[in-house]
């Protein structure tokens, strides 16, 4: 980790364990080096931060290109080691430097559905298979919960969930990039606590 991002990363987890009562199970599941990709559900703005501070790595996160925008926000995300994705684009340079980044050795966290996704009903990138399929780095499935209720200070836990690789490939056709891209959030949401 940089400096910068393990000091806020430190500050920043000690206020949702105070306020938050912020949990992490399964942190064993995460490789200790080694590309890897973490896909997380997304329900809040709050997930970048809560899985950044849950993975005992430093993550790296694309970040749609408005955000950089943003002045001081787009320097702090930058300064965590965020980069832009031109959303809905097809964007040929963030791929390729998520390749680079993956092979590498580093961990890049994403959300497959894409943005928020508060009903269950958004539908499901490709992206984070496409980047598995192509660099061949293990999948680690995360599951958050608790961010939709910041606000009312419900606890926050995020579950890892076991490593898996899908088949190399860089000739899979879009349907089976479809499937295999709904089999990473039938992974996540297994990992969903059921209510008591």
């Amino acid at each position: 980790m940089t400096p910068f991002y393990a000091t806020a990363r430190v500050l920043v987890t000690t206020a949702f364990r105070i306020l938050w009562r912020f949990r992490v199970r399964g942190v064993e599941n995460v490789p200790s080096d080694g590309g890897v990709i973490i896909a997380a559900n997304h329900i809040s703005y709050f997930d970048p931060p809560v899985l950044g501070c849950a993975a005992p790595r430093q993550l790296i996160f694309m970040a749609k290109s408005e955000l950089f925008e943003i002045p001081l926000f787009g320097r702090l995300i930058s300064a965590l080691g965020a980069y832009p994705i031109e959303r809905g684009k097809g964007d040929v340079a963030a791929i390729r430097r998520s390749v680079a980044l993956l092979r590498e050795g580093r961990a890049i966290a994403m959300f497959p559905e894409g943005t928020r996704n508060f009903g269950g009903k958004s539908g499901v990138q490709a992206g984070v298979v496409l980047l598995a399929s192509l660099t061949g780095v293990p999948i680690v499935p995360a599951y958050i919960s608790g961010t939709e209720a910041v606000g009312r200070l419900r606890p926050i836990t995020v579950t890892f969930g076991e490593p898996y690789r899908i088949e190399r490939t860089e000739k899979a056709s879009r349907d089976e990039l479809a499937k295999m891209a709904e089999e990473v959030m039938e992974r996540i949401r297994t990992l969903k606590e059921p209510i008591a």
